[in-house]
């Protein structure tokens, strides 16, 4: 995916493009690591990315057992924390929901921007926020291992309304 994929969440787009990169990447990334993309763990994801809002466990299943698949909260969970292993998700801690990766296989820190209306989710990958953040920790003699910054406000569609 290009960094034009953070971009999209508040663009008007076909966002069947966003699924299939998205599938095509973590077929490559387990390809790549010996991963499993079973078919349930690939509707899971597909289910992620059906739009570039966050969406919870819940909803999840209840999509998959309407698509057929046998399944309970445990199933799915294990799917979406194998996704969350390979890179290919991000969880929205503050929404306890899922979105998926713009940048799946690469090592880096979420920012997510938030819309408060709408509620579609855009990911940045700023290193300049990584370091501010690391740079002021360590002046507090803390070393920070994870970065998790949730941003709210409104998208350019929702301000324009």
């Amino acid at each position: 995916m290009t960094d034009t994929a953070s971009d999209q969440a508040f663009a008007q787009h076909d966002h069947r493009h966003c699924i299939k990169s998205a599938l095509a990447e973590a077929a490559r990334i387990c390809r790549e690591r010996n991963g499993r993309l079973t078919e349930q763990r690939q509707r899971v994801l597909e289910l992620v990315w059906k739009s570039h809002k966050p969406v919870g466990a819940y909803v999840i299943l209840e999509q998959l057992r309407t698509d057929g698949f046998n399944g309970a909260p445990p199933t799915v969970y294990r799917a979406l924390d194998f996704l969350l292993e390979h890179g290919l998700i991000h969880r929205i801690e503050s929404l306890n929901a899922y979105t998926g990766c713009a940048h799946p296989g690469q090592q880096h820190a979420g920012q997510f921007l938030i819309c408060s209306q709408c509620q579609r989710v855009a990911e940045l990958d700023d290193p300049k926020v990584i370091r501010a953040i690391n740079n002021s920790a360590a002046l507090h003699g803390f070393e920070a291992d994870h970065q998790v910054i949730e941003i709210r406000g409104l998208c350019p569609q929702c301000q324009d309304h």
